[in-house]
């Protein structure tokens, strides 16, 4: 049964431009007249994406039996000097013309926002960066957003958003002019993605595994160096088994990265990403056209494994210095400044040469001196600074590969120790609803949390002294030390730890040096 009503001279539908991964507010205006050559306007430096949206909406009121505009439609998407692109604007481009055409009371398009692709069928479909456009729509006080069922099931996460999922056109605009109601969106089921591999299928590397603890206990950068087959790769990739779990402010900022990138997450762990060596600047650090999400920050609150850490490129190494400062990574283009979040671990692997099997038990080195120096040169000084864990992975022998597995090694029993050092920065560290890390404490936080006692403070010294370490090499020691003391449950760091957090620094046989 057709729609029937008062024709508005112009309604507006709010929706959102996803611009790295935050979005936009945009207007989405529409209004018809009855003079004219009858070529319908789209007004607001729209892209042919957007351009399309106005005959797949068309085709999808004709599927669905419902009156199109009569007249020249004219509708303009503010602010009119941004460009616009992606099929989000379906929706709020379909909800506008139907209220231009009278489908329901205009007063109901008041503070609504609206996202979501058109099929020409009618269905709403999930578009990428609704999570994104959810948010803008609480920050301005949106009275509603309506997009697709799926989309609908991701946006819950936003508290203080009334959310509303549509299967078809025909549903969103009944439910608009009152004669249809909305169901709430079902409970958002997370898919427990794979299973995360256990460390206890590794025999031995008690050295490494530390590492591996301190890395998920205080956020240190780890770098493991040793020959090929010596399971470098096996125990980083088992890494985001011994993370906390998401709190709910980190999981919204994940989930809000991957749906602007367009990608589903895989269950709510923390994300790992592992780019090939050969990815370029604009893929690891993010870019494009439309400025999307690259490795960095898809890696958000989460770890970045690079392998064969000096196949890289010069440059990809060197631009992920200044995420790994600031916690964020900035794209320019000349209409917009993106800034897109950037917290990660950095774990990655190398080998000690280029054959990788310099210092191998069995297995000569055929480098010469000259390639090995080529092979190091390839990752530079302050690179490898912001490494603060540098640890080798030796060979083992064929008796500790037949070693009975180790309980004690288990991803189980060692995410028990990163949880209680955890707890224990939580408790001590925690400022105005955000804990700071161990492996980013500064100046005053930094001592007040080291409680070093006076052996600790000798074995720093001497440390500092035997391998010629600046200020900034004493405070990577000090921070190390720190989340070695707390994953030991001590208050105080002790000189045990000074020196286990020396040779985890790769100070007593580094492959590096």
């Amino acid at each position: 049964m057709p729609l029937t009503g008062v024709h508005p001279s112009t309604i507006t539908i709010g929706c959102g431009l996803v611009h790295g991964v935050d979005a936009i507010p945009v207007q989405v205006e529409a209004t018809t007249r009855h003079a004219g050559d009858g070529t319908p306007r789209l007004l607001g430096l729209v892209d042919a994406c957007v351009r399309e949206a106005y005959h797949r909406v068309l085709q999808a009121f004709f599927a669905l039996d419902l009156p199109p505009p009569r007249g020249v439609t004219t509708v303009n998407f503010a602010p009119a000097a941004l460009r616009k692109h992606g099929s989000g604007f379906d929706l709020p481009l379909a909800l506008a013309l139907a209220g231009a055409a009278g489908l329901f009371p205009p007063e109901r398009a008041h503070g609504l926002f609206a996202f979501g692709e058109v099929s020409l069928r009618g269905q709403i479909l999930p578009a990428r960066g609704a999570v994104s456009v959810g948010i803008a729509a609480r920050r301005l006080a949106a009275r509603a957003m309506l997009c697709s069922l799926v989309d609908a099931q991701l946006c819950q996460v936003i508290d203080g958003l009334p959310l509303h999922g549509a299967p078809t056109l025909a549903d969103a605009i009944f439910w608009l002019a009152g004669r249809r109601e909305l169901p709430p969106p079902p409970p958002r089921v997370a898919d427990p993605g794979d299973t995360v591999p256990d460390l206890a299928d590794l025999r031995g590397h008690a050295t490494p595994k530390l590492a591996l603890c301190a890395t998920a206990a205080g956020g240190h950068n780890l770098l493991f160096t040793g020959p090929p087959g010596t399971g470098k790769s096996a125990m980083l990739r088992r890494l985001p088994g011994l993370l906390p779990p998401l709190g709910p402010a980190e999981r919204l900022a994940v989930l809000q990265v991957h749906a602007a990138a367009g990608l589903a997450l895989a269950g709510d762990r923390r994300p790992l990403r592992a780019p090939h060596h050969t990815s370029s600047a604009a893929s690891v650090l993010g870019g494009g056209a439309d400025v999307r999400p690259g490795e960095v920050t898809l890696a958000h609150h989460g770890v970045l494994f690079l392998d064969e850490l000096p196949e890289f490129r010069r440059d990809v190494l060197e631009a992920l210095r200044q995420p790994l400062e600031d916690g964020h990574v900035t794209v320019g283009r000349a209409q917009k400044t993106v800034t897109m979040p950037a917290w990660f671990l950095l774990v990655a692997a190398m080998n000690p040469c280029p054959c990788g099997y310099r210092g191998h038990r069995q297995r000569p080195c055929i480098c010469t001196p000259a390639a090995i120096a080529r092979y190091r040169s390839r990752l530079s000084g302050p690179l490898l600074d912001r490494l603060d864990l540098q640890v080798e992975v030796p060979a083992l022998t064929a008796a500790e590969l037949r070693a009975p597995e180790d309980p004690a090694g288990s991803t189980a029993r060692l995410r028990e120790r990163v949880l209680l050092a955890h707890d224990r920065q939580q408790h001590r560290q925690h400022h105005n609803g955000i804990t700071v890390p161990n492996a980013r404490l500064l100046d005053r936080a930094l001592q007040r949390a080291c409680q070093c006692d006076d052996a600790a403070l000798l074995a720093v010294d001497e440390v500092l002294r035997h391998h010629h370490q600046s200020g900034r090499g004493r405070v990577r020691l000090l921070r190390i030390a720190r989340t070695l003391a707390d994953l030991d449950d001590h208050d105080t760091v002790r000189d045990i730890d000074v020196l286990q957090a020396a040779a985890l620094r790769g100070f007593q046989a580094s492959a590096l040096g």
